[in-house]
């Protein structure tokens, strides 16, 4: 009867020795898994941070090129004008009574094409400018190429 209740606490024993050592110490596989899901997250949010940047970044790009396009546009404009006002000084005879009307008209179109024109530019100064930094989030790159994007636009464009 000893020997049978040796035997049956023995076997309970030996049935409990891994519970309690699995009781006794973490899961070092749920540790391991919950470690590499949080790894994993993070690299999927830096993952599609850097997409909605870049997509950021390509859009301040669009954007700055349609300024720079309008404000060739209006300097292409300005041009005309000039001709047409230079024009309207030297054959004013030929136009009459309107011909100061149409000077003046002409001159106040080129003033506001010209600013027109240099509105432009800061706006696609300061989109280029904003592209630029999320690039250089992104993808960093030498001073160099950053000062020769900034410095293209001229002291006038960024001086204001």
């Amino acid at each position: 009867m000893i020997a049978r209740q040796t035997y049956a606490l023995l076997s309970v024993l030996i049935l409990l020795t891994p519970l309690t050592q699995a009781a006794g110490h973490p899961d070092t596989r749920i540790t391991q898994t919950i470690a590499q899901n949080d790894e994993q997250n993070s690299n999927a949010h830096e993952a599609a941070e850097k997409h909605f940047e870049d997509e950021l970044m390509k859009k301040h790009e669009t954007v700055a090129k349609y300024y720079e396009d309008e404000a060739r546009k209006s300097r292409a404009k300005v041009k005309e004008l000039e001709i047409m006002l230079a024009h309207y000084e030297e054959k004013s005879y030929l136009y009459g009574k309107k011909a100061q009307d149409l000077q003046a008209h002409t001159a106040a179109l080129v003033r506001k094409y010209e600013e027109a024109a240099k509105a432009d530019a800061r706006e696609a100064a300061s989109h280029r400018q904003i592209a630029l930094t999320l690039k250089e989030k992104n993808h960093p790159a030498s001073k160099t190429q950053k000062l020769s994007v900034v410095e293209s636009y001229g002291p006038t464009v960024l001086s204001k």
